[in-house]
């Protein structure tokens, strides 16, 4: 008898993207990542870094005038999405990939009461043919999911705090219960009390919903909450990636990745000082050769400076660097 192995949810081989102006930026420069059923996979990197490049690309949401995804493949639950039609993604988008955009502020619609704008998800997606009560009352169920009072949906956003605003962007990305949910900084706007209350919540609608999460981030202490796998994004590349055990707790690390826990504050320490990473990200018009990072990296050598590191697998732990590639 043959098993059939269970497909992974979300599968992304080899994925470009590109923007076209007066320069040809290559924001994602094929990335290989994979998500299963329940999981939370964290995108950590620097502003610029691609990792919203890559979310877009995933809802299908690039600029058609400027972006397009020259190769690679987006595989969910085994069908590519790049080969979907615009009919086709939007049935998809909403339905079972949703996303919280990374600012609320400008997320929602001004003119338009909290309540309708979540009701608005519903009503494009009732293939079951719900009445307007069933609709009604499941907005009233996710306001209160999200730890907002039903009776406040007739509100308008500058009503709400920029954390309550938040909240609203989540009840709306959740409104169809989908089975995958991206992140993109939804708690960078906020203040830390509101920040802990927002991961919180995502973590127990994971749990509640079997919702599997993609969450965008640069804080090393959110991915620490609440991811179970992490790939560390660079100049549109996933320089490292494992289980979250692997990336803090790991003997070998990319060096961009030590640089990141280097420029985190030591509570317990009497450190004066952050260590933070020298230069910045590189112009994704105009990429170094070689190894992207080798212009700050401390541990340069020669063969940096003009040939792509090779990707070395550690028992699921992959890191695409030289230094251990002269180790093995």
């Amino acid at each position: 008898m043959v098993i059939k192995m269970e497909e992974k949810l979300l599968e992304i081989k080899n994925l470009y993207v590109t923007y076209k102006g007066e320069k040809t930026v290559r924001a994602v420069n094929g990335i290989n990542f994979s998500l299963d059923k329940k999981e939370t996979v964290g995108l950590v990197g620097e502003t610029g870094a691609g990792k919203t490049s890559t979310a877009l690309a995933i809802m299908r949401l690039l600029s058609e005038r400027t972006g397009s995804i020259p190769e690679g493949e987006i595989n969910y639950k085994g069908e590519n999405l790049l080969s979907k039609t615009k009919k086709q993604m939007r049935k998809i988008r909403g339905a079972q990939i949703s996303m919280i955009f990374q600012d609320p502020m400008t997320s929602l619609n001004p003119v338009m009461t909290v309540g309708n704008q979540i009701l608005e998800s519903l009503v494009i997606h009732n293939d079951s043919g719900k009445s307007q009560k069933e609709m009604n009352d499941r907005v009233d169920e996710l306001l209160a999911l999200v730890g907002i009072q039903p009776n406040r949906k007739n509100d308008y956003p500058h009503e709400f705090s920029g954390g309550m605003k938040q909240r609203v962007v989540i009840a709306i990305a959740l409104a169809c219960a989908p089975e995958l949910l991206i992140a993109d900084e939804p708690t960078t706007a906020l203040d830390v009390t509101i920040q802990a209350q927002v991961l919180a919540m995502m973590e127990d609608l994971k749990n509640r919903m079997d919702t599997s999460i993609i969450l965008i981030t640069h804080d090393m202490g959110v991915v620490a909450e609440i991811c179970d796998k992490v790939a560390i994004m660079y100049a549109g590349e996933i320089v490292e990636q494992g289980k979250i055990e692997d990336i803090f707790e790991g003997k070998n690390h990319h060096p961009y990745t030590i640089g990141l826990f280097e420029a985190i504050p030591d509570l317990e320490g009497e450190q004066r000082r952050l260590n933070p990473i020298d230069g910045l990200m590189p112009d994704p018009s105009d990429l170094p050769s070689g190894c992207k990072f080798h212009p700050r990296c401390t541990h340069c050598m020669e063969k940096c400076k003009t040939s792509s590191p090779p990707i070395i697998n550690q028992n699921g732990h992959s890191i695409m660097c030289h230094l251990y590639h002269e180790e093995d």
